[in-house]
């Protein structure tokens, strides 16, 4: 019969060891990783600590039968997406993780998804704290960037040109798929899943946008909701075609209606949106080659017409949609809602 894990063996089992096996003598921003009351991280000089936080809430933001290796990845992903967005390079995590039990085939599932990804981007484990409670998961993510070039939500001025990178809208439609909401082949669904269990964070784009974009965040809620976050840290307005808003093959194959709404405001595609200059059109092409990634222009920034942020919506013949028609697309995912 097998003995149950304590804390501290099920740290040790499922997450010192891949923790140590990443840090390396030669690693000189990590000082001291998991093992003490305190990690501590050394900057390079003349660099800055970006740092962020998530928690993901089994019922909240996952289904109680979410595959835990897939679980594992999206974890760290959701808290690398934040660091792209500011053009950080990831240094360490914390995780802090409440389990109803301690089953260890979910755990040795979860660990190997979520070290993948921490190996992918030289992004140790680096302290944490376990405890018994509903299956609750909070990263804290730390990163590097250069002193003044991180890419804040409060830059973009009015002549600015609006860009999201990658497709927007499949994680909502995988969604509306598990949920019943409409019908998808299982092919269809397969071709489209990743985007919401799996999503890749943008850190070579977020790196390359320093000193090219004027505002920059990652897209969790939604497009257009997360878009007003930009507006309002920046006082600007923007105009958006959405005939314009990248979507994948499968979601072109719904209504127009559903695409636009997924699209502009389904939530959990983890792409950058960004503001830059028109000038820096080609630049943008050209580090949109290099990293064989697709970054689509969807609209601009304008002067601030009134006390609060508008948000200007363009169909595909250029018409403004009506106030109804605006306000439905700028719904964004409410954690409280």
């Amino acid at each position: 019969m097998q003995l149950p894990l304590g804390e501290f063996e099920l740290i040790q089992r499922f997450f010192k060891t891949g923790s140590e096996a990443m840090l390396s003598s030669d690693d000189q921003s990590i000082m001291l990783g998991i093992g003490d009351d305190c990690a501590l991280l050394k900057p390079n000089p003349g660099e800055e600590i970006a740092i962020t936080s998530d928690m993901l809430v089994e019922g909240r933001h996952f289904f109680a039968d979410a595959n835990p290796e897939w679980l594992g990845r999206k974890a760290l992903a959701v808290n690398l997406s934040d660091l792209a967005a500011m053009g950080a390079r990831p240094l360490g995590f914390t995780l802090s993780i409440a389990l109803p039990q301690v089953n260890s085939n979910w755990l040795e599932a979860f660990s190997k998804g979520l070290f993948a990804l921490a190996q992918e981007y030289s992004c140790p484990l680096i302290g944490g704290d376990t405890t018994a409670g509903p299956l609750n998961i909070c990263i804290a993510a730390f990163g590097s960037i250069p002193h003044g070039k991180a890419i804040k939500r409060s830059g973009a001025i009015a002549g600015d040109e609006i860009w999201v990178s990658g497709s927007v809208g499949d994680a909502r439609l995988t969604l509306a798929a598990l949920r019943h909401e409409l019908s998808l082949s299982s092919t269809d669904l397969q071709a489209i899943e990743i985007h919401m269990h799996q999503p890749t964070p943008r850190i070579d784009l977020g790196m390359h946008l320093r000193g090219i974009a004027t505002a920059a965040l990652d897209i969790s809620d939604g497009l257009l909701g997360d878009l007003k976050h930009i507006l309002k840290q920046s006082k600007v307005d923007a105009q958006i075609f959405l005939d314009h808003l990248p979507k994948s093959a499968t979601l072109q194959q719904q209504s127009e209606a559903v695409q636009n709404q997924f699209a502009a405001c389904g939530g959990d595609d983890y792409e950058i949106c960004f503001t830059a200059s028109p000038d820096k059109r080609s630049v943008i092409s050209d580090i949109s080659k290099k990293l064989r990634l697709a970054i689509t222009h969807i609209g601009n920034i304008k002067t601030m017409q009134f006390s609060e942020p508008i948000i200007q919506l363009l169909d595909k013949n250029g018409k403004e949609l009506s106030a109804t028609e605006t306000a439905n697309l700028l719904k964004s995912f409410d954690h409280f809602a």
